[in-house]
């Protein structure tokens, strides 16, 4: 196999750079009601340019300490997008962001996508940890992300209101002496 065939190839998807035509598409599952509450924070409905504006910095790649991929189905559909952002010096932990289309989700689209971040992650940002934060209630992505190695390494309690209730924060890690490359 050539070096970099299935660099950005999982079982299911492939990463790519995003391109102007994926944005509406991005801003959509992103603003979603259903996946909007899944966001690391309140909700809080944004203007589509700002949105657009920000999927357009996630996935620049013009620095070594953060990529962003739109993540595309073996049929060519758009079905997310994924970031690693925050690689520094000398600790070289990346944090892994995932957005994907609800229409995607509970296929293992995901999960393939996550691996091949992940992947991208150690292989060629040589990167020691992988680290991200879920909402204990998102629990069809927290199985997402345990399928794709990561463990559960903390807890923040209470960390956010939505609708009118406190709910934790999962904090999950993956090392790269953990990680399986197959």
């Amino acid at each position: 196999m050539a070096y970099g065939r299935r660099l950005l190839r999982g079982e299911q998807v492939t990463l790519r750079p995003t391109a102007e035509e994926d944005l509406p598409a991005l801003v959509a599952f992103w603003t979603a009601p259903d996946f909007a509450v899944l966001q690391t924070g309140p909700y809080r409905p944004r203007p589509t340019a700002a949105t657009v504006a920000q999927f357009r910095t996630w996935s620049a790649n013009e620095s070594p300490a953060s990529v962003g991929f739109s993540v595309v189905t073996d049929d060519d559909r758009l079905a997310g997008h994924v970031t690693l952002s925050g690689l520094e010096l000398p600790t070289r932990i990346v944090t892994l962001g995932v957005v994907m289309g609800a229409e995607h989700v509970s296929h293992g689209i995901g999960t393939d996508a996550v691996r091949v971040a992940v992947r991208y992650a150690f292989a060629e940002m040589g990167a020691h940890k992988v680290e991200l934060q879920a909402w204990a209630f998102n629990d069809r992505a927290l199985a997402a992300y345990e399928k794709a190695g990561f463990v559960r390494e903390g807890v923040r309690r209470a960390a956010v209101l939505h609708d009118g209730r406190f709910h934790d924060e999962v904090l999950m890690g993956l090392l790269a002496e953990e990680w399986s490359p197959a």
